[in-house]
């Protein structure tokens, strides 16, 4: 199966990567801008159109007053139709802050979901890792950070980087993974128990993900 491709209504400049066959398409609300500028027609379109100021043809709507943002309304669909990989474009470089940090709670209930998600902004990528593992390549540059997301992580070894850790505790109370740096070796972020916001340059592409259990 391949992956979930949602574009939201925040800023967009390009794709990260080719849409491939076997991925699904969602444009959600203003996310329809990004994709007709790219010529793709998407698999589904859906929100309360309160960005995008019309409805379009074929679009499943939703109430303006709901739970869901339009970004998690998006992902609950692919969640239905079985994908574990999502990619949201759209969804980093906003003027709202708020939706921002609602896309970074969106990524832990991907990982709550047996999933994974990756916010892919014009200069960073972000993702939650839980439960598991990230590993880059050599080459690496730019800055790293790394933040717990919700109760204290534990476990937490950083390889590779510029400020290891080895086998430490993280607390949502003090920033100590901000701002860490590639050191064009082999890097690799480590979790035993718990989840961590991880962001990066967005030049260094996706890593490699494993994970312990579910």
């Amino acid at each position: 199966m391949g992956k979930c491709v949602i574009f939201c209504a925040a800023g967009f400049d390009a794709l990260a990567e080719p849409i491939r066959s076997g991925d699904y398409v969602i444009a959600a609300d203003g996310g329809l801008r990004h994709t007709d500028a790219l010529g793709l027609h998407p698999d589904a379109i859906l929100g309360d159109f309160d960005s995008l100021g019309y409805v379009p043809d074929d679009a499943s709507v939703f109430p303006v007053e709901k739970d869901d943002t339009d970004a998690m309304l998006a992902i609950r669909r692919g969640l239905q139709l079985g994908f574990r990989e999502f990619l949201l474009y759209g969804s980093l470089d906003g003027p709202r802050l708020d939706h921002t940090v609602a896309n970074f709670q969106a990524l832990q209930y991907l990982c709550e979901h047996n999933a994974w998600g990756y916010l892919t902004g014009s200069t960073q990528i972000a993702t939650v890792v839980q439960n598991g593992s990230l590993h880059f390549p050599a080459g690496c540059s730019g800055i790293l950070s790394v933040f717990c997301l919700g109760p204290a992580a534990t476990g937490v070894t950083l390889e590779g980087l510029y400020y290891p850790l080895k086998d430490a505790t993280l607390t949502p109370g003090f920033p100590l993974g901000v701002s860490n740096h590639f050191t064009q070796s082999a890097a690799s972020i480590d979790v035993k128990c718990g989840s961590l916001l991880v962001l990066w340059d967005r030049i260094n592409g996706f890593p490699v993900r494993k994970q312990y259990h579910a």
